[in-house]
């Protein structure tokens, strides 16, 4: 089992979660944090971090998609270690449906 994150995390990067990683397995795209899935250590310190519940289990239901995504950005993208500054628009995003398909940017 790994972690993931998902699309609630797009347009938020609130990064709660980097500061308490204890392996800094997390990866900094343009609008969200993936996990890098082979260097996560399932600890699970970083879920209850997230204030928009971006962060899950990949044996969740529908979790799929959000492995590969991860899997794959997580290669691509810079290492996070330290915790920065959310978007400043951050709050109107919060809790708005299907990020992905209107936001995502791979960042290349």
């Amino acid at each position: 089992m790994t972690y993931v994150v998902n699309d609630k995390c797009i347009k938020c990067k609130l990064m709660d979660c980097v500061e308490v990683c204890p392996v800094d397995c997390f990866y900094e795209g343009k609008n969200m944090l993936v996990i890098k899935p082979e260097e996560c250590i399932d600890c699970g310190v970083c879920e209850p971090e997230c204030p928009v519940d971006a962060i899950v289990a990949d044996t969740e239901s529908g979790s799929e998609k959000w492995l590969e995504l991860n899997t794959k950005y997580s290669e691509i993208w810079p290492n996070i270690t330290i915790k920065k500054d959310p978007p400043k628009d951050n709050e109107k995003y919060k809790n708005e449906e299907n990020k992905y398909d209107k936001y995502f940017s791979e960042n290349l």
